[in-house]
Order: C-alpha cells, then structure tokens, then sequence
C-alpha cells in the first residue's frame, strides 16, 4: 500500500504500526467484538464513519465506498487520522450496548487530564468555526446521514461517529456582547471502544467532516 503522506512521520509510523497489529487480528472476533458486519467470502468490514458507509479489506487495510456513486465526506478514503481511528477501533474497541446517558469530556476515565488539549483541539474549533453560522453549522449537519436534530442550546445535533457510537455537537451563538460556546458529549459507551486521547481525534474528524459538508 503507497501512501503519499509518508514523509509525514508523526502519522506514517503510527499508521503502519497498527496496520501491522490489524493484519494479526481474527476478523470474525473483531466483527462480533466491535458489532461490525463481516463478509468472510469477500474478506470485508462494513464500516460506517459519520454516517458515510466503506468495505475495508483484511488482512491489507484497503478502503472502499460501499456504494461508489454515493456523494459526501468519505474522509476514511484519504485521512490518515480516520485511517488510525478506524483501525484502533477493530483492533480493540468493545461494544458495549449505552445505557442513552452522554458523557462531557471531562466525564470520560483521562478527560480531565487532557482536557486543555481536546478544549483547543476541539471545543474552540466547533465555536469559533460554527458559533456565529448557525445555519451553515445547520446545513453541514444535516447532510451527515442518519443525523438527529435535537433542543439543547441554541442549535445540536446528534449523529453516530462509527457503528453503535453516537456523539453531539452543541452550540450556542455568539453575539457583539458575548462569545460563542460550544459542547461535545460522547455516548457513554465510547470509554468501551477509546481511550480519552482518541476523543480528541474523533472530535477532530468529525469537524473536519462538517466543515466539508458545510463548504
């Protein structure tokens, strides 16, 4: 597999160290364990990431749109950071099934201590991207298939980072008085499937994934 971001070591070498572990994995385990569909003829994961549906090969990590002529934000296609968060996830995430309760950063077993990091990564990200474009924020959201809408601050959304892992996205708009301000909860089965440091890339591709949308 060639990849042209190689030169790039601080994705390249974590990329291909769990490309490795994923080659070692059984598939049939990793499908029952991450609740994932597998076709064993066809050596295939059926993935969703925000929503968008791929096949990923096994053992060689090769990603494909599930339906070709399907449009939006396959980010898995081409994203080293979706790429890693995948791969974490069918090497050792375990779906556990959510009690419905959603869980701040800070909730999460590390949050609070990697919160300054997720606060700039993600939270100042969201606000300052979206806070005074609620309808562009509204617009790229409801593009993300299988999004729900909710009542929570001024404008929120829910939608499934990956199979069975649900995230919101809450913001409230900022005016000339006051700053925008922006909230993420994660379903409380993630801590099950990530770890708090992996929170933040989740965070991350799913802006990334918005502000593509929203474009």
């Amino acid at each position: 597999m060639d990849f042209p971001y190689e030169k790039d070591n601080k994705e390249r070498i974590p990329l291909e160290h769990y490309l490795s572990e994923y080659r070692n994995i059984d598939p049939k385990e990793a499908a029952e364990r991450c609740g994932v569909e597998y076709d064993e003829e066809k050596q295939q994961f059926h993935i969703r990431l925000m929503g968008f549906r791929y096949l990923v090969d096994f053992p060689e990590f090769a990603v494909h749109k599930e339906d070709e002529n399907e449009e939006g934000a396959f980010l898995l296609l081409d994203m080293v950071p979706a790429k890693i968060i995948v791969l974490r996830f069918l090497i050792s995430a375990q779906m556990v099934k959510s009690s419905g309760k959603y869980l701040t950063y800070r909730e999460v077993p590390w949050g609070e201590v990697y919160f300054r990091q997720f606060e700039g990564r993600c939270l100042m990200r969201l606000k300052f991207g979206f806070g005074f474009k609620l309808d562009k924020f509204a617009e790229g959201m409801e593009k993300i298939p299988g999004v729900k809408k909710l009542s929570l601050g001024d404008v929120s959304y829910e939608f499934e980072f990956i199979n069975g892992l649900h995230v919101r996205f809450i913001l409230w708009a900022g005016d000339e008085e006051f700053p925008p301000s922006s909230q993420i909860l994660f379903e409380d089965n993630f801590p099950y499937a990530y770890q708090a440091e992996d929170l933040a890339v989740v965070g991350d591709i799913s802006i990334t994934t918005l502000k593509t949308l929203a474009a």
